[in-house]
């Protein structure tokens, strides 16, 4: 794989990609967080996903080996290790391409097409914990706050989200437990908390449509 996409956009952003053997090699460090499923991790320039896609696959490898023999389980574990990974990117192509690649992983995992709700819950997924902003100065490409949503799965097909800023998140380590991203501390306060939401409500928000009656 190319290492750079211009040099102009070397020179303009120091923008040059990682290879994959030294991902690998990075991640093998920490072998241990990178296959439990629920291990939050947060790449600050992200680029087009070489962490993340790599990370996301150590994820899914795990999600079989614990729950391959049930589907339900198998498809649920599989959107929470995605809920789990988390990427700012300056480059709004690269930020296109972030998502595109690690949707891709996803639905070639879980066998899924764009007709299925799970692959648009994955992709509401995406958009919320992917964006369009700057890691140094900590605000979106609009100049707000960037804020990050914490995903938990409840069990029974349900999924738990609270969104929180980044700017107090990175104020934490002196309160954080076991290196959270999200602390436990009672300083931090989620600005919005949102009710249960099944598979099929995330893919109702992430679409735009009103979800069905029946969840």
């Amino acid at each position: 794989m190319s290492l750079v996409k211009s040099k102009q956009r070397v020179a303009d952003h120091g923008e040059v990609f990682t290879p994959p053997w030294m991902v690998d090699a990075m991640l093998d460090l920490v072998s241990e967080e990178t296959e439990r499923i629920d291990a939050r991790f947060l790449e600050p320039a992200c680029g087009s996903g070489n962490f993340i896609r790599h990370i996301l696959r150590r994820k899914l490898a795990a999600v079989e080996w614990k729950y391959g023999r049930s589907e339900f389980e198998r498809r649920h574990y599989a959107l929470l290790g995605l809920m789990c990974i988390y990427g700012i990117e300056l480059l709004a192509d690269n930020v296109a391409e972030c998502r595109a690649n690690a949707l891709d992983i996803f639905a070639d995992y879980t066998n899924v097409g764009e007709s299925d709700d799970l692959y648009h819950a994955a992709s509401y997924v995406l958009t919320a914990n992917i964006l369009h902003g700057d890691a140094l100065t900590m605000r979106s490409r609009y100049g707000q706050p960037i804020a990050f949503a914490e995903w938990g799965y409840l069990g029974k097909g349900k999924y738990q989200r609270r969104d929180f800023r980044l700017d107090v998140l990175t104020g934490s380590s002196n309160f954080t437990a076991e290196g959270s991203l999200f602390g436990k501390h009672e300083i931090f306060t989620p600005i919005k908390t949102y009710p249960p939401m099944t598979v099929r409500e995330l893919a109702a928000d992430g679409s735009g449509r009103q979800p069905p009656e029946a969840a």
